[in-house]
């Protein structure tokens, strides 16, 4: 096959012609298909060319039902095979990686209907994937021995046999595994903790075998907004350790859902800290033939982690509505995060002396180096208390300190928004009423393209909208079940929070009526999994916190979403720092929050002309006026939201 879908003229700029193609498939190729003609993708089209032939960054907001999906992927393919590097699209989250790459998903279809064969590889995250390690601990442990053992036994023999590997294939994704709950998978899939660089079953690891098959893709890479921001902070470590970046070079990228993008930027370069694996990092230098005073140091430094995190669990406290506990920072607490970083500062400088004596193996001291490196440059940010948010999160194996800068844009200018290539940011709410500015300067980006074009379809006709506020005297759970009995299809149940959905399931235990309905509660299976039961079920209840975003289920099997509660941001120490520096919280922090989550969760019901369908609207705030005319103000055009009593 020609490497473009078109005669290509050497002599006439390629986006141009790359351009002129693109109209011709909007135009007459996916028409004679039965695809439906949309001024809107072809308009974005002309505009995504601005950015294309000129290196440029865009924002691209176009409505529900523009098609903004074929129109980045065609252009993303035709300028990765003129670059020869593949093309980035980072999604929100990997459950919506998957469904861009279905069998009936737009790849496929756009592959199908203009004869294409193209190469798209999943770059999933760590912890989409099987740690062998973690595997054989949970095999031997005392629950879920039997699961897990059959996981086991599963594998490819390559992945059991002590021989050299003659052949091999990626194994070991979680979409593999969709029965198990997340608490399973927790227990067998990769964490932060890992320590991979000395792991001895990293050659014949799931992980790192996708890692070989993806890079080698010639069109795209598709992977998370997280797994993209967290190729941009690593990248320099991971060269000075000798280690290949996570992503291989690319010739532009496409943000889906772009305006999370800064959240996952913050998420990227967070850093996690924790007294065993420290422990377990710094005790590998007792095992050389370390100068006594060496020893004594590293010594003193674990029991200084020790009572530091003793410390961080005393001082800290649950949050409701959120699994972050808030840390209560005395004097007392800051003295001791100083003496443990005093601690630091001289294991590195006598690590400087025993490297000179050659005393410890090379490669194990580079290891003990770079962890010590990101643990300084973690602590080194409470020298500007008032420039990080800080928590605790809390797990069976102990307590993690977790460190975010609450500005990332500097970063971002300087590592991905400096670099000569098209970036595309594509959502239905990039903009405040029409303008880019904020989300421009949150990101960092000085130089941008940018426009707005509407959805097309009827709201007016299509949907109806009825306003719930909650009562007191109201059975809210009686009330959601009489009106799932009224829906003819699926319905989707939104939640603001996970506390939210795992109190929602415990309630609805009690009523006998909801034996009548199947619920899929996220959480209880892998979520793609989870997404496909119910898009080919049309009478299945799916319960979620993640599918706000990007879920695309057209027909019956979605003619119902639920918004169990306004979609206000969680009260963690996250939001609490950001509340922290407004001078109006609840409008400048809360609202504007919630007014986007809530016009991405309304636009998962109409995803066609002949789509038909109710929202549910409910929460205690609506009661406020105020509240629900804003509410009200963002719902789609043509919408008169019915605001109903209910006894």
């Amino acid at each position: 096959m020609s490497t473009y879908p078109f005669a290509f003229d050497p002599t006439q700029p390629f986006s141009k012609q790359a351009s002129d193609w693109i109209a011709d498939v909007f135009y007459d190729i996916l028409p004679e298909a039965g695809f439906e003609v949309r001024d809107e993708q072809i308009y974005m089209a002309f505009q995504l060319e601005r950015a294309y032939s000129g290196n440029e960054t865009i924002f691209a907001e176009g409505g529900v039902g523009t098609g903004k999906t074929f129109v980045y992927l065609l252009y993303a393919v035709l300028y990765a095979r003129y670059a020869r590097k593949p093309a980035i699209i980072a999604c929100a989250d990997e459950s919506l990686i998957e469904q861009l790459v279905k069998a009936e998903g737009d790849i496929a279809k756009l592959a199908r209907h203009l004869d294409l064969v193209i190469d798209a590889r999943l770059g999933k995250s760590h912890d989409q994937y099987i740690c062998l390690n973690k595997l054989d601990e949970a095999r031997s442990g005392s629950r879920d021995t039997e699961m897990y053992r059959e996981i086991y036994h599963g594998l490819p023999e390559f992945v059991r046999s002590p021989e050299t590997m003659q052949s091999f294939q990626p194994y070991g994704d979680r979409k593999d595994y969709p029965h198990l709950t997340d608490q399973q998978w927790g227990s067998l899939g990769w964490d932060v903790f890992q320590d991979c660089f000395v792991c001895p079953q990293r050659h014949r690891c799931g992980l790192t075998l996708s890692r070989e098959h993806y890079r080698k893709s010639a069109d795209l890479i598709i992977c998370s907004h997280d797994f993209y921001m967290e190729h941009i902070w690593t990248y320099e470590s991971r060269q000075r350790s000798g280690q290949l970046p996570l992503l291989p070079a690319h010739s532009s990228v496409v943000f889906d859902e772009g305006h999370l993008v800064e959240t996952a930027a913050q998420n990227a370069l967070t850093y996690q800290l924790k007294h065993g694996p420290f422990e377990a990092i710094v005790t590998r230098l007792l095992k050389g033939e370390i100068r006594e005073s060496f020893a004594v140091v590293i010594e003193e430094a674990i029991e200084q982690s020790e009572t530091l995190f003793a410390m961080l669990d005393k001082y800290s406290h649950k949050v409701p509505g959120s699994d972050r506990k808030e840390i209560v920072w005395t004097p007392e607490l800051m003295r001791e995060v100083k003496r443990f970083r005093d601690m630091l500062t001289v294991i590195e400088e006598e690590l400087v002396l025993e490297s000179g004596l050659f005393t410890l193996d090379a490669y194990q001291l580079r290891i003990v180096e770079e962890h010590l490196d990101m643990m300084q440059l973690a602590l080194a940010l409470f020298n500007q208390p008032q420039l990080l948010i800080s928590w605790v999160k809390e797990d069976p194996d102990g307590i993690t300190l977790v460190i975010m800068p609450k500005k990332v844009k500097e970063v971002l200018a300087e590592r991905l928004f400096s670099q000569n290539m098209p970036i595309v940011f594509s959502s239905a709410t990039l903009s405040i009423h029409g303008n880019f500015d904020h989300m421009a300067e949150v990101l960092g980006i000085e130089s941008y393209l940018s426009f707005s074009v509407p959805s097309p379809y009827n709201y007016g006709e299509q949907m109806k909208v009825n306003i719930l506020p909650d009562h007191p005297q109201t059975d809210k759970m009686k009330l959601t079940l009489r009106l799932l009995q009224q829906i003819e299809g699926g319905s989707l149940i939104l939640f603001a929070s996970r506390e939210e959905l795992t109190q929602f399931e415990r309630d609805m235990a009690a009523y006998p009526e909801s034996a009548a309905f199947r619920f899929l509660y996220e959480g209880s299976g892998e979520i793609s999994h989870l997404i496909s039961i119910f898009q080919n079920d049309e009478d299945n209840i799916l319960c979620a916190v993640s599918l706000w975003e990007g879920l695309d289920i057209p027909g019956r099997s979605l003619s119902h979403v639920l918004i169990w509660s306004l979609p206000f941001p969680p009260n963690d120490p996250l939001f609490a720092a950001k509340r922290k520096d407004a001078s109006d919280p609840f409008e400048q922090v809360d609202m504007p929050y919630m007014l986007l989550r809530l016009r991405q969760g309304i636009g998962r019901l109409i995803r066609s002309r002949e789509d038909r369908g109710i929202v549910s609207i409910m929460g205690k705030e609506l009661n406020q006026k105020e509240v629900r005319e804003k509410v009200e103000r963002v719902l789609p055009e043509g919408i008169a939201a019915i605001l109903e009593t209910v006894e």
